[in-house]
């Protein structure tokens, strides 16, 4: 029986509340977040579900329902279990090609017709105990999740209580309590059923299997008047689970710097740098044209890229909106890295401002290189991020940019920059270094500031230039005494 839930007042989602499913996406909330799915979108078991035309990503999530009993109104922790009616299963279906559009909503990407199929019985919540629940789905008749309620973040209950914090929890009314890991990609033609029992409860009551059916749509989206369908690889490691599972090959990332390294190149001016990329044949290292915000900061990190490509309606209103490349270029900066933005080398619009500075900080990001401009540039400056630009731009994203792509091949200020790359920057400019050669080019400018501070020294104090800079063997000799005596530093 299933008739309370026929037509529910409110569904609510949880994003993240499975250890295994936050450990899988590599990020574990501090509280529960949530999201709303209409009534529209309830599905019986039987049923089918529709991929619509032109997309490929729609994901199964197999979860347990809770259906409220008696009204829920700031209710405490210990009472909250005892306004809860009803336990079965659902299955929160997601089509990950519209995610980006409505990053944490989830309006388009979880709201459509059949996406949350709820049955087929209902387990009085009286009977079990909410930490010794399981779920378990199968697709095609393979096992594909299974996990039990001992492995949340935040107990059943504590979502019953939050949720009563903000507003009146209905009788009807259904939480969906999150996903455990497993969750992945299903195609027309496959099966999915979902499973809730309590294996150790009297009689070991169970959901029975909600069974959903995948179809095919044949009505695209009109781009004319909404988002349309968008993918790109980080959706389709998300939506499958693992870029294995999507098919990806995996990705290639640069070791990072070492602290020794990273102290050498901070000791290291970009002259010095670029001079020894020149002897080595790296002559286009340079990215021209920026300058930074914070008078005499250096940067020194290896690089994760972001590209814009020039503005067209119909892209923008695909890849612009939402939790587009350049929120998820901010969000996933790691510590140590330097954000480099491929702008084309136009001025006249900004390419950050101050709320993704103040992300980049909190990440613990190195910089921000763009060959563009910066939005709130006092503000940004003041958040003590060094950002390298070409000044600031009170405009907004959206007057010349698209934000398309992250962890590319980008071209910045006339120089070619792979993810991974060395950047370093200080007030003469910023230079890029392929990853290989930045241990020997190091060590090499450090080894020359050595000489070169020297030679000041002789200069100083009143010899010519002319045999001492650069040394000729006379000289040479000297400054290898003085460096055998420890005298040069």
């Amino acid at each position: 029986m299933t008739e309370p839930i026929d037509r529910p007042g409110k569904i609510i989602a949880i994003h993240l509340s499975y250890a295994s499913r936050a450990d899988q996406r590599g990020r574990r909330p501090a509280a529960p977040s949530y999201f709303f799915k209409p009534a529209s979108s309830v599905g019986v078991s039987g049923g089918t579900v529709e991929r619509p035309a032109g997309t490929e990503l729609l994901a199964f999530e197999g979860e347990i329902a809770l259906v409220i009993g008696s009204a829920a109104r700031r209710v405490s922790l210990d009472d909250a279990w005892s306004h809860v009616g009803w336990v079965t299963a659902s299955n929160d279906l997601g089509l990950y090609d519209l995610r980006a559009n409505d990053k944490g909503s989830n309006v388009r990407s979880k709201g459509g017709d059949g996406y949350t199929p709820i049955g087929p019985e209902l387990i009085d919540a009286r009977t079990v105990d909410p930490a010794a629940l399981r779920v378990r789905t199968w697709v095609n008749g393979g096992l594909r999740q299974d996990d039990t309620t001992a492995g949340l973040i935040f107990p059943l209950a504590q979502l019953v209580a939050d949720l009563s914090q903000h507003f009146t929890l209905e009788p009807g009314d259904v939480i969906l309590t999150g996903t455990p890991a497993g969750s992945s990609v299903i195609v027309p033609g496959d099966v999915v059923e979902v499973e809730v029992d309590a294996p150790d409860a009297p009689g070991a009551p169970s959901s029975g299997r909600l069974v959903t059916t995948v179809t095919q749509g044949e009505t695209p989206f009109d781009g004319e008047i909404g988002s349309l369908p968008a993918v790109d690889d980080l959706q389709r490691t998300e939506a499958w689970g693992s870029r294995a599972e999507a098919g990806l090959p995996p990705v290639e990332k640069a070791p990072g710097l070492s602290p020794e390294l990273r102290a050498q190149l901070l000791e290291a001016p970009t002259a010095g740098l670029s001079a020894q990329l020149r002897k080595r044949g790296h002559h286009s290292c340079f990215i021209d044209g920026v300058s930074v915000n914070i008078p005499g900061q250096k940067i020194v990190g290896t690089a994760k890229t972001l590209r814009f490509v020039p503005f067209r309606e119909d892209l923008f209103a695909s890849h612009g909106g939402g939790y587009n490349a350049q929120k998820r270029a901010f969000d996933a900066v790691e510590d140590g890295e330097v954000i480099v933005i491929e702008a084309r080398g136009d001025a006249t619009t900004g390419t950050l401002g101050d709320i993704l500075a103040l992300r980049a900080k909190v990440r613990g990001a190195a910089g921000v290189v763009t060959d563009g401009g910066v939005r709130d540039y006092d503000a940004v400056a003041e958040i003590g991020l060094p950002v390298f630009s070409q000044g600031a731009h009170p405009s907004v994203l959206g007057r010349k940019h698209v934000p398309w792509d992250v962890d590319v091949t980008i071209s910045c200020g006339g120089a070619t920059v792979q993810p991974g790359d060395i950047i370093v920057g200080d007030s003469d400019g910023v230079i890029v270094i392929p990853p290989a050669l930045a241990a020997e080019v190091a060590a090499s400018a450090v080894a020359q500031e050595i000489e070169d501070a020297w030679i000041a020294e002789q200069v100083a104090a009143g010899q010519p230039v002319d045999g001492l800079f650069p040394l000729n063997a006379e000289w040479r000799a000297r400054y290898e005494k003085a460096v055998s005596d420890g005298s040069t530093r």
